[in-house]
């Protein structure tokens, strides 16, 4: 589950010769939009998607405000439960692989963008950089989909687990109170309609720097509780043993693997580094080291405390063992209390930033680049299809409130392709490394391994997904985890 942020990019001379025409087809086109540079012809002009949503003005750090928020999320309270799929050994060291892949993965993002750049084509879109250097239409095409997939559902998936968040609260204060699952999933969505009319990702600057604390936050107070819960008289009795059957323990293993991979995602890269004050060269790479230093404390330390403290008895979001429907809490009500409270204002931060996608996407086909930000001719139609979008993801969010066994999914088929696959093929074919250096052959071996454990995870996760659908239920009052 993180990011980044000048002069305006219409009139940044670094990058005003990246255009970026309204139709999909000319977006492709784009991509090789130094071949006007070269040929000494006028770029045409940057649309309102770059020049409104994707401004280019932030410096490194809040690059990494960005890209802390955009991986560094709730999703951490589901590690303990990636651990009981494959057990001490392996899933730590599962956890430090996918820690050390992803990491070099996005430097290797970075560095095609950076060499991009420095042959008069930067990139501030994902499916651009890709159709570029991968020189195929459906390449975009496919990075359009997967990307607005992931978006929609983490906006999606957000929206639900705030309400959860303000459904737990509610039920403690009011255990036969009217308000339904509904009721609040409305007013997480009002309040995101409102937050989504901050016109570009770099106004979320401030906002991301919050999410930073308050994930350092809920970390520390639910690693705090699951070593209390370990050490308690009511916590069950401590088994890391796996499953007898080697199919399922095989299973087991693929899934926590996607799982992994759906937590350390991010699929907006880009997007990200394109609000960077040009000069891009070199400052993700410090947001890449802000970014992961966060992430190592907020990620080991409630994997490991939340599977030390109830083994393969987790659940899926260790708040649950912490609270679970029989007995008493197994730790103090004021310190449950306060975590869901900080994990429900980081949920706003996530899916404001995972939005931005979609509203650049909107703001480039119905804003007026000539007109001012804030004239009524761009304002009204902001308004109207960013409260649209919040209102649509918060119906889905209302008809399908499962979200657990999604997020397996969403890794295997989403975060996968797009965070370990594409970057080594970009990067091998970008900067052509020699075919027998170490660099090279340790891409390919990368993208062979993460394909096939895309492949298996995909339907790992889909194996989960079927077992568990007699659970699912249209519009139901519970979050099925």
């Amino acid at each position: 589950m993180a990011g980044t942020r000048g002069t305006p990019f219409l009139l940044s001379p670094a990058t005003a010769h990246v255009a970026t025409p309204s139709s999909a087809v000319s977006d492709v086109e784009a991509a090789g939009a130094g071949a006007h540079h070269r040929a000494g012809k006028a770029p045409p002009p940057a649309d309102a998607g770059a020049a409104f949503v994707l401004e280019s003005k932030g410096t490194w750090w809040h690059a990494g405000f960005h890209l802390t928020t955009a991986i560094v999320g709730p999703t951490v309270l589901t590690l303990p439960y990636a651990l009981r799929g494959m057990g001490w050994g392996l899933g730590l060291a599962a956890l430090t692989a996918v820690f050390a892949v992803t990491f070099y993965a996005y430097f290797l993002v970075s560095r095609v963008l950076d060499h991009c750049e420095a042959r008069g084509r930067r990139h501030i879109r994902f499916r651009e950089l890709a159709a570029d250097v991968l020189g195929s239409g459906w390449v975009f095409y496919l990075v359009v989909s997967v990307q607005t997939a992931i978006n929609a559902g983490v906006t999606t998936g957000s929206i639900l687990l705030a309400a959860d968040c303000l459904q737990i609260m509610y039920s403690n204060l009011a255990p036969h109170g009217p308000l339904k699952l509904y009721h609040f999933i409305i007013i997480v969505a009002v309040v995101l309609a409102f937050l989504s009319q901050l016109p570009s990702f770099h106004s979320l600057r401030h906002i991301n720097l919050g999410s930073l604390i308050l994930s350092f936050g809920y970390t520390i107070l639910v690693s705090a509780a699951c070593i209390r819960a370990g050490v308690s008289s009511s916590a069950p009795a401590k088994d890391y043993s796996l499953s007898s059957s080697k199919s399922e323990k095989t299973f087991n293993a693929f899934l926590s693997i996607s799982i992994l991979a759906s937590v350390f995602g991010n699929g907006i890269l880009p997007e990200i580094q394109a609000t960077l004050a040009p000069p891009a060269a070199g400052k993700m790479m410090k947001a890449l080291v802000l970014c992961y230093a966060v992430i190592f404390f907020t990620f080991y330390f409630p994997a490991i405390t939340g599977y030390w403290a109830f083994g393969n008895q987790v659940h899926s979001n260790v708040l649950q063992s912490l609270m679970p429907d029989e007995g008493p809490s197994l730790a103090p009500t004021w310190l449950l209390g306060l975590t869901v409270v900080l994990v429900l204002l980081q949920l706003l931060a996530i899916a404001l930033v995972y939005s931005q996608v979609a509203y650049e996407i909107m703001e480039k086909n119905s804003a007026d680049v000539a007109r001012g930000r804030f004239s009524r001719r761009n304002l009204v139609p902001r308004v109207a299809l960013r409260t649209a979008y919040v209102a649509a993801c918060a119906f889905v969010a209302a008809m399908l409130p499962f979200f657990g066994d999604i997020v397996g999914v969403v890794g295997a088929v989403g975060f996968i392709p797009l965070d370990f696959v594409l970057p080594v093929v970009m990067y091998n074919m970008a900067l052509a490394p020699p075919r027998r250096s170490p660099v090279y052959l340790a891409n390919v071996a990368i993208m062979a391994v993460f394909t096939g454990v895309g492949v298996i995870g995909a339907v790992a996760s889909v194996r989960k997904l079927v077992l568990d659908a007699h659970k699912f239920k249209l519009f139901s009052d519970n979050v099925v985890d």
